[in-house]
């Protein structure tokens, strides 16, 4: 099987890789069989050890370690929020240029493996900036300063600028180009419209943080992938603003 993922960084201590969208970072909880992340890498590497993970959907960088002592480092850099996690996420309306999302996060009442905001939940901060603005969309760049389930997904939607793509916390499981050339969109008879993308349009961009073994700041990023480009060329075309 190929793998679904780019090495961008491999040593004695650390893996670290560009995911693809569509695969799991670890084994299914009830289906171990279905392809992981994890597996690809223990086949190729031997015994690896997880330090976070992406959703399912999620694309882009993420790290792994190939021993006990550096797992535990690392692990301890996440805990302590010293780990600097940067995601590209194409999101719905204008933006403003800048902002903060400061609301807890806990698990939906009724529907299992669904976040909300809550009072009560754990403490959960994100960051935004904006970085092209479209018709109606905005690409922004998010830090998240904790590492709460789908936090990006529900601060986003929570402050009524969901994700373009996301059948959970957005409006719209794909993104078509028609909706974006309207009228200008021509298709042939019996022809069916494909997606250009039809995943959550969520990208993990940019990881720092402190190698185990050497104490120095490393910086990995991970190029988006060919559907997320594909929807950004569009709307460049179709839909900018300049």
């Amino acid at each position: 099987m190929k793998a679904a993922y780019e090495l961008l960084h491999e040593d004695e201590e650390l893996i670290i890789v560009n995911k693809t969208s569509g695969l799991l970072s670890i084994p299914d909880r009830f289906d171990a069989t279905r392809p992981n992340l994890l597996a690809q890498l223990k086949e190729r590497f031997g015994e690896v050890y997880v330090v976070h993970r992406l959703d399912r959907e999620t694309s882009g960088v993420l790290c792994f370690a190939k021993n006990e002592a550096a797992h535990k480092h690392l692990s301890q850099q996440f805990e302590e929020r010293s780990v600097e996690k940067i995601y590209y996420a194409l999101v719905e309306g204008r933006l403003s240029e800048e902002g903060e999302i400061n609301k807890a996060i806990a698990p939906h009442p009724y529907i299992k493996g669904k976040m909300i905001t809550q009072k009560r939940g754990k403490a959960s901060l994100t960051l935004y900036k904006s970085l092209e603005y479209f018709r109606n969309h905005t690409l922004a760049e998010a830090n998240i300063k904790t590492g709460r389930m789908h936090q990006i997904r529900v601060h986003f939607a929570d402050i009524n600028h969901p994700l373009a793509i996301d059948s959970v916390y957005g409006r719209k499981s794909a993104f078509l180009l028609s909706e974006i050339k309207r009228k200008r969109y021509k298709l042939g008879r019996e022809q069916e419209e494909r997606p250009l993308m039809s995943r959550t349009s969520l990208h993990a961009h940019r990881l720092q943080l402190t190698h185990p073994s050497t104490g120095e700041r490393l910086q990995f990023e991970a190029s988006l992938h060919k559907d997320f480009n594909a929807v950004l060329k569009q709307l460049r075309k179709w839909a900018s603003l300049t």
